[in-house]
């Protein structure tokens, strides 16, 4: 399995740090990271997250890393990351 970031997922990576590095630089890049690693292991397993049936015929999935959602769908033997934010955020 291979990895890719969505534009969006990145985007939504700097989004987050940047809200959280004026209070706290080191736990915004510690969210960051846990964030990026969390992704990095779907490769061993990407049917971990739970399948959201809105999309189908697409595999758009979920997983929970502390209080982030990391969407991401499967194709083929590619893993994209679409997109990633907080669960308080209005989605």
């Amino acid at each position: 399995m291979e990895l890719k970031w969505a534009g969006k997922a990145l985007s939504d990576l700097a989004r987050l740090y940047e809200f959280l590095s004026p209070v706290n630089r080191d736990a915004a890049a510690r969210t960051v990271q846990s964030l990026t690693n969390a992704s990095t292991s779907l490769i061993a397993n990407p049917r971990i997250g739970e399948k959201l049936e809105e999309f189908e015929p697409r595999e758009v999935r979920r997983i929970l890393v502390g209080h982030y959602e990391v969407r991401y769908e499967i194709v083929s033997s590619t893993i994209y990351v679409l997109r990633v934010w907080h669960t308080r955020e209005d989605r």
